[in-house]
C-alpha cells in the first residue's frame, strides 16, 4: 500500500530535484558572479583613502539600482512572456516578446542619456552624504551612465536566455561581463589612475561588450525559418497592452524595492560616514546572497512559466514545492556562512578601522537576513513567471509601507540596531504578503493539483 494511501504526502519524484539544479546552478553562478564585481568595486574603493570613497561608490551604485534595477521588468517580463511561449511551443510569440523589449530597451535608455544630468544631481541629494561622498559619486555616476541602453538591452537577451531555459548560456553571458568589468576597474584605477570615475567607467564598458555578445547570442539561438516580423505584429494592440501593463507592475514594484534600500541609505547616511560605509558593506553579504538564491527564483520563473504555457497544474506545483527546499536549505548555508565568517569577510573588503568596527557591530543582522528574506526571493520568481505581476506590485507597496512605519519607530529607538530590524521586517512583509496570494494563482492554473 502506498503512503498516499494512508495520508502522507507522496515523495517528489528525483528527476524533479535533477531538473531544478540543471536549472537553479548555472544562473546561480551567473548571478553570483555581480556580488562578487560588487565586492571588488567596495574593496577597490574601500582601500582608496578614505571613507568617502567607498560611501561616493555605494550612492552611486544605489543610484544605478534605481536607473538599471527600476527597467528590470525588461529582463523579468521577458522572462515571463517567454516562458510561457516556450511551454505552449509558440517560437514567433518568443521572437516579438524579444524584439519588443529592446526597442523599449532602446527608447528609455536614450532617455536617461538625454537626462542624465538631472537625475544623477536629484538623486544623490536625496540620498543624501557628505559632500566628499556626493562628489565621489557623482564621478561614479557620469563614469557609468554612457552605456545606458546597452545595459538595459542586457536585460533583455538574459530574460530571453532563462525564459528559454539557455541557463549556460545565460552563465557563460553574465561570467564574460563580470569578467570583463573586474579586469577593467583594476586596469582603470590601479594602471591609469581614474579613481572612482574609473570603476564606473569599467561597469559601462562591460556593459557595452556584454550586449555585443548578447545580440550574437540572440542570432545564433534564433529560430530559423519563421516568417519575418512585421510592423502590424510587433505593434499588435493586445500583446502591447499586455506588455505596458506587465511592465507598469514590475516597475513599480521595483521602484518600491529600490525606494526601500534608498531609504535605508538615506537613513544610514544621517548616522555618519562610517557607518553609511559599513551598512552599504553588509548590504554586500544581502547582495551575494540574494544572487545566490536568485538561482531558485529564476529557476522558478521559467518552470512556472513554461508550466502555465502548457496548462499543466501538476508541472507548476512541482517546480514550486521543489525550488522552495533548495531555497530553505541554500539560505541557512548562507546565514551560517555569515555567523562563522563575517568578520574575515569585512576585513577583507576595507582596511578603514571605524568601518570594520561599525559592520562587526551589526554583523548579526546580515547572517539573520537569508532565512527571513529567502521566501520573497522564491515567490518572486514564482509571481513573475506566472505574470501575475498585479499581486507582486500589491505586494512590494504593502512591503513598503511597513517598512516606512518600522524603520521611523525602531529607529528612533535604536539607532541603526533598529534600521536593521526594520529592513528584516521589510524581507519578511514581501513574503507573507505574496504567500497570501499564492493559493489563488495554483487555483488559476488548468489540470489536476495531485502530486
Amino acid at each position: 500500500m502506498s503512503d498516499a494511501s494512508h495520508g502522507a504526502a507522496p515523495a517528489v519524484p528525483q528527476r524533479w530535484h535533477r531538473r531544478v539544479l540543471t536549472l537553479a546552478f548555472p544562473i546561480a553562478l551567473a548571478n553570483l558572479t555581480q556580488p562578487i564585481l560588487g565586492a571588488v568595486d567596495t574593496a577597490v574603493a574601500g582601500h582608496l583613502d578614505g571613507a568617502s570613497y567607498l560611501g561616493g561608490v555605494a550612492l552611486g551604485g544605489l543610484f544605478f539600482s534605481f536607473v538599471f534595477w527600476g527597467f528590470g521588468f525588461l529582463r523579468m517580463g521577458t522572462t515571463g512572456l517567454v516562458a510561457q511561449a516556450h511551454g505552449a511551443g509558440d517560437q514567433t510569440g518568443m521572437r516579438d516578446t524579444v524584439i519588443r523589449a529592446l526597442l523599449l530597451a532602446a527608447v528609455i535608455g536614450a532617455a536617461v542619456l538625454l537626462l542624465q544630468t538631472p537625475l544623477i544631481d536629484y538623486a544623490l541629494r536625496a540620498l543624501g552624504g557628505s559632500d566628499a561622498v556626493q562628489r565621489h559619486a557623482r564621478l561614479y555616476c557620469h563614469g557609468r551612465i554612457w552605456a545606458a541602453p546597452l545595459a538595459l538591452g542586457n536585460y533583455v537577451v538574459l530574460g530571453w536566455l532563462l525564459g528559454t531555459q539557455r541557463v549556460r548560456l545565460a552563465l557563460f553571458s553574465q561570467v564574460f561581463i563580470n569578467s570583463v568589468n573586474i579586469a577593467a576597474v583594476l586596469l582603470y584605477v590601479y594602471a591609469f589612475d581614474w579613481g572612482v570615475a574609473g570603476i564606473g567607467a569599467a561597469t559601462a564598458t562591460a556593459d557595452a561588450l556584454g550586449f555585443v555578445l548578447g545580440v550574437a547570442l540572440l542570432w545564433h539561438g534564433r529560430t530559423r525559418g519563421l516568417p519575418a516580423p512585421t510592423r502590424a505584429k510587433l505593434f499588435d494592440a493586445d500583446a502591447l497592452k499586455r506588455l505596458v501593463i506587465l511592465n507598469r507592475d514590475i516597475f513599480v514594484r521595483t521602484l518600491c524595492l529600490l525606494a526601500s534600500f534608498g531609504w535605508f541609505t538615506h537613513l544610514g547616511a544621517r548616522q555618519g560616514d562610517a557607518t553609511l560605509a559599513a551598512n552599504a558593506l553588509l548590504l554586500n553579504f544581502q547582495t551575494f546572497m540574494a544572487y545566490g538564491l536568485d538561482g531558485f527564483a529564476h529557476a522558478a520563473e521559467a518552470l512556472v512559466g513554461a508550466a502555465i504555457g502548457a496548462r499543466d497544474r501538476h508541472a507548476f506545483a512541482m517546480a514550486i514545492k521543489v525550488t522552495a527546499q533548495w531555497s530553505a536549505l541554500g539560505a541557512l548555508g548562507f546565514s551560517l556562512v555569515y555567523w562563522g565568517s563575517g568578520t574575515w569577510i569585512i576585513e577583507r573588503l576595507t582596511d578603514q578601522a571605524a568601518v570594520r568596527a561599525a559592520a562587526e557591530t551589526y554583523l548579526p543582522w546580515a547572517a539573520l537576513a537569508p532565512v527571513v528574506s529567502v521566501w520573497g526571493f522564491l515567490l518572486d520568481g514564482v509571481f513573475i513567471g506566472a505574470t501575475r505581476t498585479r499581486d507582486l506590485m500589491t505586494s512590494m507597496v504593502v512591503s513598503f509601507g511597513v517598512f516606512v512605519a518600522a524603520s521611523w519607530i525602531l529607529l528612533t529607538l535604536y539607532g541603526n540596531h533598529g534600521l536593521w530590524a526594520a529592513m528584516l521586517i521589510f524581507m519578511a512583509a514581501r513574503g507573507a504578503t505574496l504567500a497570501r496570494c499564492l493559493p489563488r494563482v495554483m487555483g488559476s492554473v488548468p489540470g489536476a493539483a495531485a502530486v
